[in-house]
């Protein structure tokens, strides 16, 4: 029997991380926060009064086992003059999906038979979520696309209302051999997960291994300055009674065209191992180097990545 991996995140760092974990022997779910509320997904949002549906196309088109004309077709984001202007196909049918069985995470299974999908996509709710941000100076700033794009730095994050986690996303969770906190935002895409009482109880009620697969780059605003500790120090405050277990880091040189480029447009820069640091958090360290070079941008060796991780949840 294959061993049971849950995955939390969101965003394109979900969406990479299982890239490359599908070419595994793995039962996969993925939890994805549904509180993004920008473009295609905020207009659909407002519309249909329905969870968001960006990431959640984002880590389907990534899990499909179908031809990688189906995953383009996804992906496919109009440019026109009408109201099309904007949307994705993806988004488009995921919100017609939803509307046609009732509910999100049915219209996600419907389209997971269509497309043949190496594992489970699970909103982790059904509600139309409203993300708030409590800023560093004490403001309060709504709605997960005001915050990232904010000049503020986040202090911490809140739903607005208390949403009902999906059932499914607590019966894998308890049942999971491994809960793996992907890369990503780490507030908007993953710390969004763990801010529900009844996730950290399913959470602390599982004995599998929390592992955690941190950024490479710092990002502007949330995790401005971070190393890997403070990483992992602000996950373990927003769990339970269980902590991380394992982190994976990159020790990999990264080329400095690329820190340069990085830090010049986008204000992010490396994380930084503080190896003293992380051994006083009683964290089993796994170092490799998992720099690759995409279309000009820098991003995880998924392949790599997910066989380090496949090897740690098989010990």
């Amino acid at each position: 029997m294959s061993k049971k991996v849950v995955i939390l995140g969101g965003g394109t760092g979900a969406s990479t991380l299982v890239g490359g974990l599908k070419e595994f022997p793995v039962d996969i779910s993925v939890v994805v926060s549904v509180c993004d509320d920008g473009k295609s997904t905020g207009k659909l949002r407002e519309e249909f009064d329905i969870p968001a549906v960006g990431d959640l196309r984002r880590v389907i088109a990534a899990l499909s086992e179908t031809e990688p004309l189906f995953e383009k077709l996804l992906e496919y984001r109009f440019n026109t003059t009408s109201d099309l202007n904007g949307h994705t196909v993806g988004n488009l049918l995921l919100a017609a999906l939803c509307n046609i069985t009732g509910n999100m995470s049915d219209g996600i299974e419907s389209l997971s038979k269509v497309l043949n999908l190496k594992g489970k996509v699970l909103p982790l709710t059904e509600d139309n979520v409203i993300l708030m941000g409590e800023m560093s100076d004490g403001s309060i700033v709504e709605g997960e696309h005001n915050i990232t794009k904010s000049d503020k730095i986040i202090k911490d994050i809140y739903y607005k209302e208390t949403p009902k986690i999906t059932p499914a996303v607590i019966k894998d969770i308890k049942e999971a051999d491994m809960i793996i906190i992907s890369m990503g935002s780490l507030y908007t895409s993953i710390i969004c997960n763990l801010i529900s009482d009844d996730v950290i109880k399913a959470i602390d009620e599982s004995k599998g291994k929390i592992l955690y697969v941190c950024n490479m780059f710092t990002q502007p605003g949330e995790t401005d300055n971070f190393t890997v500790s403070r990483h992992i120090k602000v996950l373990n405050n927003h769990l339970g009674k269980r902590k991380v277990d394992t982190v994976i880091v990159n020790d990999g040189e990264i080329p400095s065209e690329f820190i340069e480029k990085y830090h010049r447009e986008e204000e992010k820069d490396p994380v930084k191992i503080d190896k003293e640091e992380i051994n006083k958090l009683n964290v089993n360290v796994i170092k490799d180097n998992f720099v690759v070079i995409k279309s000009n941008s820098l991003k995880h060796n998924t392949i790599k990545l997910s066989l380090k991780i496949f090897e740690e949840l098989i010990k």
